[in-house]
């Protein structure tokens, strides 16, 4: 059977997506957003950095990470919410795995680290839901593909991103020297150059849903 039906918006047929692909979305407001102490933050040049990885590389092999895709209504069009890193850095919220740790309890547990009181967390349980893509880092260089190359066998990094659903109101609790905004999808797409490859790559992987805009 076919999961989709059409419907005429403005005089032209479009197609309406399974039900299963349909994603509440509630609005901005019905969030609270409130501070906690500053953590610190790990100060190196690209040389030192290069250098850690490497390290990190021999000793546990291939870095393992989880980023959150996060989504909230504003003036009636999805945004992001995304963590800004001294004024300038934009990231997914996530972190690294630790060793023997599930993508989605690591998730989890950066979520209510990165966002809540503390790391046990506070509020409703965080709703994880499928991955929505992968990207890799062939080597150390910073250059990300959203796929693994063929001819490489022992990739340096992987970076998996999952759609995480909000419930109707939640408390989000932000270190100081972190930002958590709200950017709209149409502001991401393709703007490589302000928020990377993986963050502007987002608006494509939500295009296989529909957003229902929830009133309070």
């Amino acid at each position: 059977m076919d999961d989709h039906s059409t419907v005429e918006e403005n005089g032209v047929e479009i197609m309406n997506p399974s039900s299963s692909n349909a994603v509440d979305i509630y609005p901005l407001s019905c969030y609270y957003f409130g501070s906690k102490d500053s953590v610190s933050l790990r100060s190196e040049t690209v040389a030192d950095r290069l250098l850690r990885m490497k390290a990190n590389y021999d000793a546990y092999g291939t870095r393992n990470c989880v980023a959150a895709v996060i989504v909230v209504e504003l003036f009636k069009h999805p945004h992001l919410l995304l963590l800004q890193v001294q004024n300038s850095i934009y990231r997914l919220p996530g972190g690294r795995l630790r060793p023997g740790e599930s993508d989605i309890d690591c998730l989890k547990r950066k979520l209510s680290s990165k966002l809540s009181a503390g790391e046990d967390g506070r509020g409703p349980e965080w709703e994880v839901g499928e991955c929505l893509g992968m990207w890799w880092r062939p080597d150390f260089e910073s250059l990300l593909y959203p796929y693994l190359p063929p001819n490489i066998k022992r990739p340096k990094e992987c970076t998996k991103l999952f759609l995480v659903k909000l419930p109707p109101s939640r408390r989000f609790i932000v270190p100081k020297n972190f930002r958590l905004l709200a950017i709209p999808l149409c502001q991401l797409h393709e703007n490589d150059e302000t928020y990377g490859p993986i963050i502007s790559g987002v608006p494509q992987l939500l295009s296989k849903f529909s957003f229902n805009l929830i009133e309070p």
